[in-house]
């Protein structure tokens, strides 16, 4: 295996632990939030989660994001390389001021800002760039609206019962948490096996674009460590700064979230589960009333989503020239 092969998985496999610290928020705050479990053992089992859903589901985001955005022909190890940089540093920016930003956006903002720089602006495939736009930005829009909807129907459903029902919600917890986690292990990591796979094509270790079973197993065991680790400046965001989250919400937004997500997935959409997991919590509280949200606290993330994408090609398109002085094309 080329040494330049090595250091670019090492890279990559840092981005996916970030990827699994940044985004256990998504998963693991309303369960926390709602005291359903415990921090750690929510952690822990969203962790073993992840770790299976690559397995379970496929590998068709990693072929969009190795193929279908960006001209094949156009890719470097050069342009990995400073993409996958660009992603790292964005993210870790975000978690220190406790925005809960999309890693998706990251990532892709970072292959458009290197490649751009590299082989200019005409490398970018616009049919395979719409796709992953729409998923990205409409994935939030209906995980508020399938929130909301679930919300009401279990208003509906659960009418005249007592507060003891509270507690089914916390049990149920555990269900939609395993397939919340499931479909985040399966969008998210693909995305880094999607990195890893064309830099065995750049570096000439394969000949054709393929994500094999090693790739999808190293993936998935560092974006699992990350969960595990947990981001709390995140959680403590998307668990207590919108509203005062209950057991029925956190059902409410995690069926509508892992719905989202692990869809998107199977259609090969990489979306963010930061943005999905964050709409559908809105989503779930503006169900009892539009006011229960703080919609201020809303906006500032909203403003972290706008920011990602042209912060992280602009880090991205800086890093390659340095990068490009190092790492040979």
């Amino acid at each position: 295996m080329p040494w330049l092969l090595l250091v670019i998985i090492v890279i990559a496999l840092i981005f996916d632990f970030l990827n699994g610290f940044h985004d256990a928020s998504n998963i693991v705050a309303t369960m926390i939030s709602s005291r359903a479990v415990s921090p750690r053992t929510a952690l822990i089992l969203t962790a073993v989660s992840e770790l299976a859903g690559p397995f379970l589901f496929g590998v068709a985001v990693a072929t969009t994001i190795g193929s279908e955005v960006v001209n094949p022909a156009a890719i470097t190890s050069g342009v990995i390389v400073a993409a996958l940089l660009g992603a790292i540093i964005w993210n870790l920016i975000t978690w220190y001021f406790g925005w809960p930003s999309s890693t998706s956006h990251a990532l892709i903002g970072g292959l458009l800002g290197a490649v751009i720089v590299a082989s200019g602006p005409e490398t970018i495939l616009l049919a395979g760039l719409e796709k992953v736009l729409l998923a990205l930005f409409l994935s939030p829009v209906f995980g508020f609206l399938l929130a909301f909807l679930t919300l009401r129907i279990t208003y509906f459903l659960a009418r005249g019962a007592t507060p003891r029902i509270n507690t089914v919600f916390k049990r149920a917890q555990i269900g939609t948490a395993v397939a919340l986690a499931l479909s985040h292990g399966t969008n998210d990591a693909q995305k880094t096996m999607g990195m890893i796979a064309m830099a065995m094509v750049t570096t000439g270790y394969v000949a054709e674009f393929r994500v094999p079973w090693w790739v999808i197993a190293i993936s998935a065991a560092a974006i699992a460590l990350g969960t595990a680790t947990g981001g709390w400046r995140l959680i403590e965001t998307l668990g207590g700064r919108f509203y005062k989250i209950r057991p029925v919400h956190a059902f409410g937004s995690q069926i509508a979230s892992a719905s989202i997500i692990l869809g998107a997935a199977l259609l090969g959409g990489p979306v963010s589960t930061t943005q999905v997991a964050s709409s559908a919590i809105m989503g779930a509280g503006s169900a009892d009333r539009l006011s229960k949200v703080r919609w201020g606290v809303a906006r500032e993330i909203a403003v972290a989503w706008l920011l990602t994408i042209p912060v992280a090609a602009l880090l991205a398109a800086g890093l390659y020239v340095v990068v490009s002085l190092v790492v040979p094309s």
